[in-house]
């Protein structure tokens, strides 16, 4: 059974570490159903007798059931944004995240700079996502972007941090349409929004490089999104995102 378990979670994206943040929460101290991700590994990394199938490789989040160092690029200039809101200004209770209601936001980008917008909320990490049919130009970001608003309570929305993208060119507007201050992370500093750029890695699971961004429906994007929002989250002591999300509205 535990086998069983481990593989349908596995087929649903999950890594090993929430799929055993899982069976904790679930049996408890059953002993039977115990397993470290670090067994799961080994065990799609042999793939010999008794292992999990091969395919199964392809589910985790690099495709590969071994872990390399991270080497952090720099990302490329993206032009000036008029009258930035830095993030050193961003009040203290947006650091600790004990705070519900700031977010950090990017665009995901795909085949001929397609895209779509991603946004996650920094105490839940639960993420949103809207779809850019458009094109990701300012004004269809910012009218993007104050649609998905609505799509929560206001006091869910204090604040946005965002890098120096173009694409926010139109932020003061943003900010008039909706509330919400834009804060600017500093050049090269994709670690400020670390939450933002976690999720758009998982999101490449649902997402590959090279898929028309331009093709995807809201529903799309929400299916990815409930699935992303299903997985426990050890940063939430083994709770998932809309767990936490629904405390916060309670």
């Amino acid at each position: 059974m535990l086998r069983q378990v481990v593989e349908e979670k596995l087929e649903l994206w999950w890594s090993p570490e929430q799929v055993v943040l899982w069976l904790k929460g679930t049996y408890g101290d059953d002993q039977e159903m115990y397993v470290s991700h670090e067994t799961i590994y080994l065990s799609l990394f042999i793939q010999g007798k008794g292992s999990l199938r091969r395919e199964l490789t392809d589910c985790l989040r690099t495709g590969r059931a071994y872990r390399r160092p991270k080497v952090k690029k720099a990302p490329s200039g993206k032009g000036q944004i008029v009258d930035p809101v830095m993030i050193s200004e961003r009040p203290a209770e947006v650091e600790d995240r004990a705070v519900p209601g700031h977010w950090e936001g990017d665009l995901l980008k795909g085949l001929r700079q397609t895209a779509i917008g991603t946004l996650v909320e920094r105490h839940s990490r639960y993420p949103m996502l809207f779809p850019l049919p458009e094109g990701n130009t300012a004004p269809a970001v910012r009218t993007a972007l104050a649609e998905t608003v609505q799509r929560l309570p206001e006091h869910l929305w204090k604040s946005l941090t965002w890098d120096q993208g173009k694409e926010m060119a139109q932020h003061a507007q943003f900010k008039i349409d909706t509330g919400v201050q834009v804060y600017f992370c500093d050049p090269k500093s994709p670690w400020r929004r670390g939450s933002n750029e976690n999720t758009n890695g998982l999101l490449r699971q649902y997402f590959p490089k090279g898929t028309d961004m331009s093709l995807l429906t809201q529903a799309d994007l929400d299916k990815a999104a409930h699935s992303l929002n299903g997985r426990p989250r050890q940063t939430l002591d083994g709770r998932t995102p809309s767990e936490k999300l629904v405390e916060v509205l309670q």
